[in-house]
């Protein structure tokens, strides 16, 4: 499926935000709700009162309310199969004409657009709470140290890309949770996102503008801390690989790609005043280069790399022991053991709940889950993402020509010399390619991966 697929629109879709305790009749036509601050959309005062430092205005609070609003409406109405919908917002601000600017509301509605292949509209209106962070009771200030902010998560690229970028003390670390985690041998400092969306019922997991909502963020702390920089740190197989092989019948994913940064920068200046440049240093890296090259680094070790996250599943699948292990077999599972294998890491036997990948037959590594619901869920997760990785691998061996469009459109959104672009696409996609074949040999030529590969999803039993 192209990257850019001919749209076809639902039905429109009305979110209607409203101020704690507003009283609103509830709406009457169809396809519309309402969504109240403090009920549905919650937040956090104590981590709130994190983004109460100095230089901190109404319109950082805007900004964050305009995150949770887009999270709810993203999550609240299912994809039709055509995949686009139109989407309106209405909601409450209080620098209102900042946000009735025109050029304000063309750049959001262009990055929205871009990331999630819907079409955003949004009507902002007066909040009558000009007040909403609280009394300060001091003024606080970001260390002098700081050079670059980075949203931070519990996984791998996270952890090596803040190393590499610079040292603890330059780095403004932004949690990217919306749930606090305890601090883990080889974290830096780290906050989580102020607000929490309920109520949305869950209806379509795709959530495309989970991207927007780490980008705002990320940009609210650079203009709060008077930095320009802020460093993505996702390497090149998964910000690029989902654009370069979106999945069949679905919008490619901007969430980590070039393109969508970009597209960011402009709304970021035209909203806070602010230039902030996202910058992807492991762009053309692949997972297993960045983790070897935070090995080189003086004091750090595998310890600091095996205690991250990567695995998707929060079900009962990972939930064995009285703890939480990785899956193994979900596509992040998998680019996980392959980046592993690649930087010469061994990890310990008890990480995934399904080791054992050199099996013959698929239901042999999937015995340990009781489940035969579980054990298809795996399946379909595997095989999918076995084959993207292999599919990935293919590209190295594609046409100059087949790769034109991609490295035109990366050199144009990173301001970069194409023919450059072009060979780092290239060197990236040929080195993905010498590992996974390395990994794949490692498990071995019977191995049930081998079968995915060739369209299977039972493995050698089919």
């Amino acid at each position: 499926m192209s990257a850019h697929p001919k749209k076809v629109v639902s039905a429109d879709k009305h979110l209607h935000v409203v101020e704690q305790g507003q009283e609103t009749d509830r709406p009457r036509t169809a396809g519309a709700v309402t969504a109240e601050i403090g009920r549905k959309i919650m937040f956090n005062a104590a981590v709130l009162d994190t983004f109460d430092v100095k230089g901190c205005q109404p319109l950082h609070y805007d900004l964050l309310v305009l995150c949770a609003a887009i999270e709810f409406a993203d999550r609240r109405w299912k994809r039709p199969q055509g995949w686009s919908r139109n989407l309106h917002v209405t909601m409450p601000v209080i620098d209102l004409s900042t946000w009735q600017k025109r050029v304000v509301q063309r750049n959001l509605r262009s990055v929205l657009r871009h990331l999630t292949c819907d079409e955003w509209s949004f009507t902002f209106v007066q909040a009558t709470n000009r007040s909403p962070i609280g009394e300060r009771q001091g003024v606080l200030d970001f260390p002098t140290t700081k050079t670059f902010v980075i949203a931070y998560s519990d996984g791998l690229d996270s952890r090596a890309v803040s190393a590499l970028s610079g040292t603890q003390a330059e780095a403004l670390c932004i949690r990217v949770a919306n749930f606090r985690q305890r601090r883990k041998h080889g974290d830096s400092y780290f906050t989580q996102i102020p607000f929490k969306v309920i109520g949305y019922r869950t209806n379509e997991s795709s959530f495309r503008s989970r991207g927007f909502q780490f980008a705002a963020v990320t940009a609210i702390a650079a203009h709060l801390a008077d930095l320009t920089r802020v460093v993505v740190p996702e390497s090149g197989q998964g910000a690029l690989g989902p654009v370069l092989l979106p999945l069949h019948n679905i919008y490619a994913d901007y969430r980590n790609h070039p393109t969508f940064f970009q597209q960011m920068e402009r709304f970021i200046q035209s909203v806070l005043g602010h230039r902030v440049r996202y910058e992807q240093p492991r762009l053309w890296f692949t997972k297993g280069q960045t983790l070897r090259a935070f090995l080189d680094l003086s004091g750090k070790t595998k310890t600091d790399l095996t205690s991250a996250r990567s695995c998707w599943q929060n079900r009962r699948v990972v939930n064995t022991g009285g703890g939480k292990k990785q899956c193994g077999l979900c596509a992040a599972c998998l680019l996980r053991r392959l980046s592993m294998h690649a930087a010469g890491i061994t990890e310990e036997r008890d990480t995934y709940v399904i080791l054992n990948l050199s099996a013959s037959d698929v239901h042999e590594a999937l015995s340990v889950l009781p489940q035969q619901s579980d054990r298809d869920i795996m399946i379909e997760y595997g095989s999918v993402g076995t084959r993207h990785l292999q599919q990935l691998a293919d590209m190295a061996d594609l046409p100059d020509s087949e790769l034109r469009v991609h490295a035109s459109e990366i050199a144009a959104a990173t301001s970069s010399n194409y023919e450059e672009t072009f060979e780092k696409l290239r060197a990236l996609l040929v080195t993905h390619a010498q590992e996974w074949r390395a990994f794949l040999s490692a498990q071995g030529e019977q191995s049930f991966l081998k079968s995915w590969m060739e369209g299977g999803r039972h493995g050698r039993s089919e």
